[in-house]
């Protein structure tokens, strides 16, 4: 994505990059990509579209669902998310991938796009996030900012993103908190 970002590179999907990052790991550890069928090597690199969700995701998504609409602002590509909401079964009302804005967080570009293809202006969208940077980056482009812990989401030696660690709007150890910090 940093190529992307810096311009060194035309814009392309975070599957493209998936796919090129395992091969790349596949040689750093001297095996060749061509030793696998391409339908292995395919599945593989297009695996996040079947992680399970936070635990708390269906019921937090679904809490918030009911007063805004509801959809990821992600690095993903529109048919990785649609793909990741089908298996996990996330509620969202609508999906706009990194390849509608063609940017990948942090650039703005990212941020604004979607406020804008749904008519809103940026401070009327909120993005909330288990990663402070991101929230930093969101704030900076005018939109309004709620913390959720994931404490594990990098193993269980994580020792950032713990907690909140700037002035967001909202912030829950759990969606379902967010949600009613948000709504109630």
């Amino acid at each position: 994505m940093a190529e992307v970002r810096s311009g060194r590179r035309e814009f392309v999907s975070l599957d493209v990059l998936h796919r090129e990052n395992l091969e790349a790991s596949l040689q750093k550890f001297g095996v060749a990509p061509e030793a696998f069928p391409e339908t292995d090597l395919e599945a593989l690199a297009r695996s996040w579209r079947w992680l399970p969700p936070w635990p708390d995701s269906v019921d937090g998504i679904s809490a918030m669902k009911q007063h805004v609409i509801v959809g990821p602002l992600s690095n993903g590509n529109t048919g990785l998310l649609v793909e990741m909401a089908k298996y996990a079964d996330l509620p969202w009302d609508i999906v706009l991938g990194s390849d509608i804005s063609r940017a990948f967080k942090p650039d703005p570009a990212a941020y604004l796009a979607p406020a804008r293809l749904l008519g809103f202006e940026p401070g009327e969208v909120m993005l909330v996030a288990a990663h402070n940077s991101d929230l930093k980056a969101a704030q900076s482009s005018g939109l309004a900012t709620g913390f959720v812990a994931r404490p594990t989401e990098y193993g269980p030696g994580q020792t950032v993103d713990l907690a909140p660690t700037g002035s967001w709007d909202v912030s829950g150890s759990t969606l379902n908190e967010l949600a009613t910090s948000l709504f109630h």
